[in-house]
């Protein structure tokens, strides 16, 4: 009842995330109708284009030694070990091309399947697969009877072709005791190569329908409930709480170094108790006059305090200080409409500073 309520429960597709974390786990989809066909194949291709000609090749090659048995020297064990390393030269030459098409075709079913990978959490002991508890729920759950009800459909298939296969090659078998013994080894070929085809042919078809309901059934292990999908979107935007925290904290780290640069500004534009912006202009550092601080309210108000206590000019302008503020940027030089007003306001400054030395 667990089960069935948490599968009802899982309504959404699975992620992008989702998918690319199982795949990165290891656990992937695999079909292993696809390898049973893949070994069917190459036994057929083995048949067909090395099976003749490599017994052929390892007949001569040991033909010497069955016309010549009684010449071989077999005094001592190094006689034994020559003669054995000479009759498995043939057999090697005979046995290694069929092991390599096998082999190539499993690598060939798997990569058809999935892309290479290496992963070592596949390898890692995992002591549930021997637990009994486990086994027999694999076993009797609802994906052992699956697995059973494929088998049993293989069987009957693999089962129905081969029947019809011995049906329609009856009058060749019985046909065989009269033939050449030379051409019995041929005729057995050929009947292998036809049953080999026939059965790869049917399991081909259950290797298609294997593949799509693997799949299917893989997809379906991973669908994600509503709370899950949503869970995930909070990790991949990041946790509120912590962004808002993250936030705060960079704003706090932003305003101390703005009070910090304050003592070096030449003047500040402020609207009264609403606004202020701490400029810097110094002639011979050139170029436009530059952003130290800006704030509002709170944070215009300490400006104007650091400012007063480090004896810099606060120049009161409700309407330069207000446009400037939303335009202008912190360590940046002021926007280039701003240029006439805030030379004007320097140049007001120099001039009261030099009036005011020259009365002194």
């Amino acid at each position: 009842m667990a089960d069935s309520a948490d599968k009802d429960s899982k309504t959404e597709e699975p992620s992008e995330k989702r998918i690319r974390d199982e795949i990165e786990r290891g656990q992937v989809p695999v079909s292993r109708e696809l390898s049973i066909f893949a070994s069917f194949a190459a036994l057929l291709l083995v048949a067909a284009f090395v099976l003749r000609s490599g017994a052929i090749a390892m007949t001569a090659a040991l033909q010497p030694f069955f016309d010549d048995a009684n010449g071989l020297r077999l005094e001592d064990g190094f006689d034994a070990v020559g003669v054995l390393g000479l009759l498995m030269m043939p057999l090697l030459q005979f046995a290694l091309p069929i092991f390599a098409i096998l082999c190539v075709s499993g690598v060939i079913a798997s990569f058809v399947q999935n892309p290479f990978q290496i992963n070592f959490q596949r390898i890692q002991p995992d002591f549930s697969r021997v637990s009994p508890a486990q086994g027999w729920s694999r076993i009797f759950g609802s994906q052992g009877q699956i697995e059973f009800l494929k088998s049993v459909l293989k069987f009957l298939g693999v089962a129905l072709v081969v029947f019809a296969l011995l049906q329609a090659q009856r009058d060749h078998v019985v046909n065989a005791m009269f033939l050449e013994p030379d051409a019995i080894p041929d005729m057995i070929l050929g009947f292998a190569m036809r049953l080999l085809a026939a059965i790869a042919i049917a399991t081909a078809l259950l290797t298609c329908a294997d593949w799509f309901w693997t799949r299917h059934h893989w997809r379906q292990r991973l669908r994600m409930t509503r709370q899950e999908v949503k869970d995930e979107a909070k990790q991949a935007e990041g946790d509120p709480l912590v962004k808002s925290r993250l936030r705060s904290l960079a704003l706090d780290r932003h305003r101390k170094r703005m009070m910090a640069s304050v003592p070096r500004a030449t003047l500040v534009v402020a609207n009264p108790t609403h606004y202020a912006i701490a400029l810097r202009y110094v002639r011979e550092e050139g170029g436009a006059p530059m952003v130290l601080a800006k704030g509002k309210d709170i944070i215009a108000l300490k400006i104007r305090e650091i400012a007063e206590e480090n004896g810099i000019p606060v120049v009161e302008d409700k309407a330069l200080a207000r446009s400037m503020y939303d335009s202008v940027e912190v360590d940046h030089p002021i926007p280039p409409e701003f240029y006439r007003a805030v030379a004007e306001l320097i140049h007001f400054l120099y001039a009261h500073d030099k009036r005011r030395t020259i009365g002194k």
